[in-house]
């Protein structure tokens, strides 16, 4: 294995650096902003209600985009029974 020679750093002169340095601030500006843009609740809130609209149209559809009515009356009877549970429940205790 040859050894490898630490390469020379560039020497660069004090506008280069000061130009790289104020390229570095840019960017990170910009990230700030953008993380500082995605925090507030009004954004996480919209993200989370997209998120949601898509889980349920991904459960309520078929992948050619049709109401999977199969599904759908499968969680309604559900639903409907554990309504009627409840409700017989608290007739019998009344």
């Amino acid at each position: 294995m040859a050894d490898k020679a630490p390469a020379k750093p560039a020497t660069r002169s004090a506008k280069q650096i000061e130009a790289d340095l104020a390229a570095t601030r840019e960017r990170l500006a910009g990230t700030i902003d953008e993380l500082a843009f995605r925090a507030q609740p009004k954004e996480l809130a919209k993200r989370q209600a997209e998120d949601v609209k898509l889980k349920v149209g991904g459960f309520t559809h078929t992948p050619d985009g049709e109401l999977d009515t199969q599904k759908i009356a499968t969680v309604l009877g559900g639903v409907a029974a554990v309504l009627l549970t409840i409700g017989f429940i608290r007739r019998a205790r009344g």
